[in-house]
């Protein structure tokens, strides 16, 4: 459900709880408080850069995000987080190493102050992660929620925060497929969580569900199951609020959600895609766990098959062959390389290449991912919407949609963008002229 209003104004502070403090976390808290003291800019944030048009003919204009909609402003962004690492804010700058000194020591007292709580975590579901700031040993998944909701109820007092949003940027969990016995409604999804069933509920579930409980939009930038089940789609709707996911589009998937409609629109065919990575940081170690990849790989061989379907255009799509590959590899760091050799073929079926060699940072393309998704998730709240919103589908992998009813995700990049401003518009109050072929 997705039914909206007009926004109300953002008023007061806005609390931002991130899970997870590692890299990508610290990269964003650090860029927003760098930003907002003068130090840096906001680049590749689509809330603070984007113009969009509203209007038509002589009454057309161009204008940002947040002159069609009262979005939050930075100044009144205040930060926690949980982390299976003790190490405060500042610490883990450091730690990860993807900022330059210059870039963090200007903001090294605010840093300092983010300690992160005490984590919901079960080793089986990230093994590589040997953090002891966690729950006891034993803490069932209801206690896990308890605690969460406390931790969450706490920090909005203790910060006098007027709306919280909360943040997934921890690691990638082992592979939950969906279990309609315990996923399918929330009354399941209640009763697996008070019977404290470790397989089917995963502790990334307990945030949500906490999050969720307490009044807070959700927001999960890993490929785990965790919102992308009927349970929680009942629970959104049920609290009134907006939950969004998954996995933030960032290097490798977003040149690929790009490419694909190049190759849909020009009606060239595909033979093979086949894409690998190394990647250094705490993401590839977990993700250098077999059952860890496994989630990943689901998502990112997600986005070829709405864009290039073999069903309508079987002499182009019908018999591609899709490879996804991630590999650890230290030294590199968070500075991720993407390859993809793409085999395609066109007049009278002759083969042709395209290689693609992408020399990114991880945490730098995801920083303004995690600003534009918490500010555009509190003004989907403030606007009454509930449920998964899929006007953020632009910024991830792998967008939510009611597979139970057989929709069809929108992974065209193009298409993705239509829908976003399509949504501004109207929550602007303007006309909605742009359609969806």
């Amino acid at each position: 459900m997705e039914m909206q209003n007009k926004p109300q104004p953002a008023e007061g502070k806005l609390g931002v709880l991130v899970v997870g403090l590692g890299a990508v976390a610290t990269t964003f808290i650090t860029g927003v408080l760098m930003i907002r003291r003068g130090l840096g800019k906001p680049i590749g944030s689509m809330t603070q850069y984007d113009k969009i048009r509203v209007g038509h003919g002589k009454d057309a204009k161009y204008l940002h995000y947040g002159e069609i909609v009262p979005l939050a402003k930075l100044d009144d962004l205040v930060f926690g987080s949980w982390d299976a690492y003790p190490d405060n804010a500042f610490q883990a700058a450091l730690t990860a190493s993807v900022l330059r000194d210059r870039d963090i020591m200007p903001v090294r007292d605010e840093l300092e102050k983010i300690v992160p709580m005490r984590a919901a975590f079960d080793h089986r579901y990230a093994s590589r992660i040997d953090g002891k700031n966690i729950m006891p040993d034993g803490t069932t998944r209801a206690q896990m929620v308890e605690n969460l909701r406390k931790d969450i109820r706490e920090f909005k007092e203790r910060e006098h925060c007027c709306r919280l949003v909360v943040i997934w940027a921890a690691s990638t969990e082992i592979y939950v497929p969906y279990y309609e016995p315990v996923h399918g409604k929330l009354e399941t999804l209640e009763a697996a969580i008070k019977a404290d069933d470790k397989e089917h509920i995963a502790p990334s579930m307990c945030y949500a569900y906490a999050a969720l409980k307490e009044g807070a939009p959700f927001i999960m930038g890993a490929p785990n199951t965790t919102v992308d089940i009927p349970a929680m789609w009942e629970l959104a709707d049920q609290e009134k609020l907006p939950i969004a996911g998954k996995d933030f589009k960032t290097g490798q998937t977003l040149m690929k959600s790009g490419i694909a409609p190049i190759l849909r629109t020009r009606c060239l065919g595909l033979s093979g895609w086949f894409s690998t990575n190394i990647l250094g940081n705490r993401d590839g170690l977990v993700l250098d766990e077999p059952a860890n990849f496994r989630t990943k790989e689901v998502s990112k061989l997600s986005t070829l098959e709405s864009i290039l379907d073999g069903n309508d255009y079987p002499d182009l799509y019908g018999n591609y062959y899709h490879k996804v590959r991630i590999n650890y590899y230290p030294p590199r760091g968070d500075n991720k390389e993407g390859w993809d050799n793409i085999d395609i073929f066109g007049w009278m079926g002759y083969p042709m290449q395209i290689k693609v060699n992408f020399l990114c940072r991880d945490s730098i393309l995801a920083a303004p991912l995690l600003l534009d998704l918490v500010l555009l998730s509190d003004l989907a709240h403030r606007a009454g919407r509930s449920g998964i919103q899929r006007f953020l589908s632009f910024f991830l992998k792998s967008p939510m949609h009611d597979f139970t009813k057989n929709e069809v995700p929108v992974n065209d990049l193009f298409k993705q963008y239509t829908m976003l401003k399509d949504t501004l518009r109207e929550m602007g109050g303007y006309d909605v002229d742009e359609l969806i072929d």
